[in-house]
């Protein structure tokens, strides 16, 4: 804790203790009490716009467990292979023209 062990903490107050005295210390120990309450208030509400902010699905969806390369393989190679897509019928491709040239100059050919 920033290198203060519990005795230095200890001698740091008593000094405070002596140097404060005691009519000023109650006041004190108030000003000092609602400074600590105010700054876990501010710490609760920074934790509470952190967590909706980022939000647990999007940790999850970046799980380093999914990204395994053997399982990724394992996948790929155990998934049937799609279905290849049917062949263009002769008659309806006799309908279109091809199209060539460049934009500028096109070209229909039947």
């Amino acid at each position: 804790m920033l290198g203060l062990s519990f005795e230095k903490m200890l001698i740091a107050g008593l000094i405070a203790v002596i140097v404060i005295g005691p009519r000023r210390l109650p006041h004190y120990a108030q000003k000092l009490g609602e400074l600590i309450r105010m700054f876990r208030a501010q710490l609760t509400t920074a934790q509470t716009r952190a967590a909706q902010s980022v939000g647990a699905e999007d940790w999850e969806s970046l799980d380093p467990r999914r990204y395994d390369p053997r399982r990724i393989v394992r996948e790929a190679l155990h998934d049937p292979a799609p279905d290849p897509a049917p062949a263009p019928d002769p008659a309806e491709a006799g309908d279109r023209a091809v199209v060539t040239g460049s934009s500028g100059h096109p070209r229909r050919k039947a």
